[in-house]
């Protein structure tokens, strides 16, 4: 791939060498009854279908929808607070999340919140929390206990309060990452549509805004980002010479340039008439590289990038992945060993999911799996062809440690 860089991508790519998430801890969470999870700059969650990897990106994804919309709309997007807290025969009517982060300038700090389900579909944030270096805040069912500040704006008990103290520096770059990640999974149906064109800031959760992001890509840094992930949509789709977003009336839509034997230019074809596979793969690419242009993405999360290529691609896409990971941060659910077959993806960039009788385990993998990896004995997609990527259960956390608050006991 090139080289050759912007000033501003060469100084976004040095930025973004330093992952914003450093660990996300999840309690009473759909399938997951407890999880603590490191992330680092590429993750690889693993495990079959059904097992709990979407519901994991699906907590971080709740708490980026309630910081961008309100904590209700994103509760009713999923049914409400009773399809999102774990079912179970210890009947929670609690979950929480806790989210770790570092800033830029190595800043660390944490934002944890714990919602409460009510009679009648109705709930509460018992308990909010957020602290970076210095300052912290603590909210208890909407009373500030803790003030960041002499003079702070007050709470409400059905809402998250880092949205209001996004209006004091030290908790806005928070607020700006975490409402601004971005989790994806991509409906080519979406996509071959029509669209009404928008900013294109940040690419929809579907896809169904492809057009726009791209045209604003192209427009950013010259062409450099749309010009990257042309080259690699090409070595997926072979005779693929570039798309571009093109205006149909007042709406618009994606015309692609592939070469056809005997003609001497490429043929153009709308977004209608592409391969799912296609649609598919330029979105993940869309979604990774981003990043490059938009410096307030940090984070991206992709469900089953390789679903719909074939499996000779997936050696490209992997090295997608690798270079979208240097601008943001890369979560992705896999069960796909053709993805993992390499011996470039590291023990600790894997992080299994297994399903233990209705239950869901996140956890590293065992000593023997990652010794087997950093010896270079196995790949981890010829493991996870023989079954035989082994999930840690010694490492699942006990419930009763598992601290999500500064301190539990206030």
């Amino acid at each position: 791939m090139p080289s050759s860089e912007s000033p501003r991508q060469t100084n976004l790519s040095l930025k973004s060498r330093l992952p914003f998430l450093t660990r996300v801890a999840l309690r009473n969470y759909r399938s997951i009854g407890v999880c603590d999870v490191q992330l680092g700059p590429l993750t690889f969650l693993v495990g079959p279908n059904g097992s709990g990897k979407s519901n994991f990106l699906d907590a971080l994804r709740l708490t980026t929808d309630a910081l961008r919309t309100t904590l209700d709309h994103a509760l009713r997007d999923r049914g409400g607070v009773h399809e999102v807290r774990r079912r179970s025969s210890g009947h929670p009517t609690n979950f929480a999340i806790r989210i770790d982060f570092q800033l830029q300038d190595t800043t660390r700090g944490y934002f944890s919140f714990e919602v409460g389900a009510r009679s009648h579909g109705d709930y509460a944030v018992q308990r909010e929390e957020c602290a970076v270096g210095d300052s912290r805040y603590l909210v208890k069912e909407g009373e500030v206990v803790i003030k960041p500040a002499e003079v702070v704006p007050p709470g409400s008990a059905d809402r998250l309060y880092l949205v209001n103290a996004a209006g004091l520096p030290q908790f806005r770059p928070v607020f700006d990452v975490l409402s601004n990640m971005g989790f994806y999974n991509l409906a080519p149906d979406k996509i071959k549509a029509l669209q009404s064109p928008d900013k294109g800031e940040l690419l929809a959760r579907d896809g169904s805004n492809l057009s726009s992001v791209l045209e604003r890509l192209e427009t950013l840094d010259t062409g450099a980002t749309k010009q990257r992930i042309e080259e690699y949509l090409s070595k997926i789709v072979p005779g693929l010479k570039g798309v571009d977003s093109k205006r149909v009336g007042h709406m618009e839509t994606l015309e692609f340039r592939q070469q056809v034997e005997g003609a001497k230019d490429p043929w153009r074809f709308p977004a209608i008439n592409m391969s799912d596979g296609t649609l598919r793969a330029l979105g993940v690419l869309v979604a990774l590289l981003q990043a490059r242009v938009e410096e307030r993405i940090r984070v991206v999360g992709i469900e089953e990038p390789e679903v719909a290529l074939h499996p000779a691609a997936a050696g490209i896409l992997r090295d997608a992945l690798r270079d979208g990971s240097r601008y943001a941060q890369v979560i992705v659910t896999s069960h796909s060993p053709e993805l993992l077959d390499t011996y470039d993806v590291r023990a600790e960039e894997i992080v299994s999911v297994v399903d233990d009788q209705g239950r869901t385990l996140i956890t590293p993998l065992d000593e023997a799996t990652r010794s087997t990896l950093k010896d270079r004995l196995y790949t981890a997609g010829e493991l996870l062809k023989a079954n035989q990527l082994t999930a840690d259960r010694d490492a699942a956390p006990d419930p009763k440690q598992l601290h999500l608050f500064g301190t539990e006991a206030e």
